[in-house]
């Protein structure tokens, strides 16, 4: 669209033109996440376990079809959360509207599916009479399970993400804790909520989950690696180097990601959908394992021994000694660093570049039977967030944050924590601040930092993030995507919010309408209801 505007512009006055929007501009022009409105029933046993489940969501489209029928079967396929449950009926309808055309955002309507189960569950609770944790845990996947869309659970970790979370929240105590402020308090409440988390990973579009890579080694040693992974600060980058210099065996200084163009890797796919290292550092390590089998040949050759006595690693070429030697006699440095051994390869005329490629297998799905196995494995997590509410004001305070995420073996702990933590603080600020609000003609009225709240550091809780770090051996290095699931922890800080609000309104009927703004608590606690239900 901006392009359009561009050459439009060009055309007209003869001159090259750029498109620049200030910030009001922008908020007011550019694409949102789409707006749900959205009904459900929930069926339970008087024990708490979930029998049936339905929901149909109304997707605020806009005025023009972006990405919204991509986006609505992923809030389907995410319907009933990390739970099992036997009978599951979803519909999804796309609704036309006279507001800008709504778009992708992290999460791409997983977030919105997630927010309605964790409402219904709220919901059965206070008819119950029982803790929502304790619905939770009751009813979560576990492996030999069936998700609603046919594919089989497998290797499930919802219970071990949750168990962990709850042990390191001390969520009895802090239950107890909070119910004898509570009782001590007026004008102050507080509350907690839990989220467990189960995310699908791979592009529902099949065609799409594939990717390129092309790799050259210099005769000095140093290599330049191409993929189609766009780096937008997410760190996939410094993932595909990593993995790139463990399989050469090469220095990690010595690799360089090259600039993404079609020149080099073509046919790219968008880095989306939580893929771009499982798909990028998967066809950069194909190029590679090519490219060392080639190095390793002539490093044998050179030496007087088998191939398989060979082996590279951070920038040495190392002979193993045998399956009987153990410690530092397993194996012994030969003598040869990789920049030589990439030499001696140049001078034998020894290719040095390899193409690489990959495409998800497994993936599958009937659009007529709505059966079928569309997600490569899931992300499992937890999060529990504590609250104090201002009784008298509607303000709040998220208090603590406990968060367990399924990262399996993380290729780089500190950009996965830089993850986990940014995810989780831009989902609390869409559970609990930003609120797009449309005058009656469709004009975007919250359009700038001063009308359009975002969360700050004092706004965030304290923090305790641990990584699940059992292996995944459906990826490269055994790892799990990152992107986007931490985002959906923040729909706990919706509920602690809530379980706050009930406490001073005890008996009162929670209200599901995101996000969780102090304007709506404040029409909560004077009974003037905000509706019911909506995401």
């Amino acid at each position: 669209g901006w392009a359009a505007l561009a050459a439009l512009g060009a055309v007209k006055s003869g001159k090259p033109v750029k498109v620049y929007l200030n910030r009001r501009d922008d908020m007011l022009a550019t694409g949102k996440r789409h707006p749900y409105s959205s009904d459900f029933k929930i069926g339970l046993s008087a024990d708490g376990m979930i029998l049936a489940f339905e929901a149909d969501y109304y997707q605020n489209a806009g005025a023009a079809c972006d990405l919204s029928p991509a986006i609505l079967p992923r809030t389907l396929f995410h319907a009933a959360g990390a739970y099992r449950v036997p009978n599951v009926r979803v519909t999804g309808t796309m609704c036309r509207t006279n507001l800008v055309p709504f778009t992708a955002f992290r999460g791409f309507g997983g977030p919105q599916g997630l927010f309605v189960m964790e409402s219904a569950i709220e919901q059965a609770a206070a008819v119950l009479g029982m803790d929502p944790v304790e619905i939770q845990r009751k009813n979560l996947l576990k492996t030999g399970d069936s998700f609603h869309y046919g594919q089989d659970v497998e290797d499930a970790r919802a219970e071990a993400t949750v168990t962990r979370c709850l042990q390191k929240a001390r969520y009895e105590t802090l239950r107890a804790e909070i119910t004898a402020f509570n009782a001590a308090h007026k004008d102050l409440k507080r509350g907690a909520a839990a989220f467990p988390l189960c995310f699908g990973i791979s592009f529902t579009k099949i065609m799409m989950n594939q990717g390129g890579s092309l790799v050259h080694v210099y005769n000095d040693g140093s290599v330049s690696v191409a993929t189609g992974a766009i780096e937008m600060g997410q760190g996939v980058g410094r993932k595909i180097a990593i993995v790139s210099a463990s399989t050469l065996g090469a220095p990690l200084a010595s690799i360089r990601i090259d600039s993404t163009r079609t020149s080099t890797v073509a046919n790219t796919m968008p880095t989306a959908a939580s893929t771009g290292a499982d798909i990028n550092v998967m066809a950069a390590k194909v190029a590679c394992d090519e490219i060392r089998k080639r190095l390793i040949g002539v490093a044998a050759a050179r030496l007087g021994v088998e191939p398989s006595a060979v082996a590279l690693e951070a920038g040495r070429v190392y002979l193993n000694a045998g399956a009987a030697a153990t410690g530092s006699e397993a194996r012994r440095d030969a003598g040869l660093s990789f920049a030589d051994l990439v030499n001696l390869a140049y001078e034998q005329r020894v290719d040095l570049s390899a193409h690489g490629f990959y495409a998800t297998p497994g993936l599958h799905f009937d659009m007529k039977s709505e059966k079928g196995h569309p997600f490569l494995y899931h992300v499992y997590g937890c999060a529990v967030i504590s609250a104090t509410v201002d009784t008298l004001r509607g303000s709040y305070q998220f208090d603590d944050a406990f968060i367990v995420h399924d990262i399996a073996n993380s290729i780089d702990p500190i950009v996965d924590m830089g993850q986990i933590e940014g995810g989780f603080a831009q989902g609390l600020g869409w559970a609990a601040l930003e609120e797009l609000k449309f005058d009656d003609k469709g004009l975007l009225v919250s359009n700038t930092l001063s009308t359009y709240k975002l969360p700050d550091a004092h706004f965030m809780p304290r923090m305790d993030v641990e990584f699940y770090d059992k292996p995944n051996p459906t990826v490269v290095a055994n790892s799990k995507a990152v992107g986007e699931p931490p985002l959906m922890y923040g729909i706990a800080g919706y509920f602690a919010v809530l379980d706050a609000l009930k406490a001073a309104k005890p008996g009162k009927k929670g209200f599901y309408d995101l996000p969780m703004t102090p304007e709506k608590a404040l029409r909560f606690l004077a009974d003037d209801e905000p509706k019911e239900q909506g995401s």
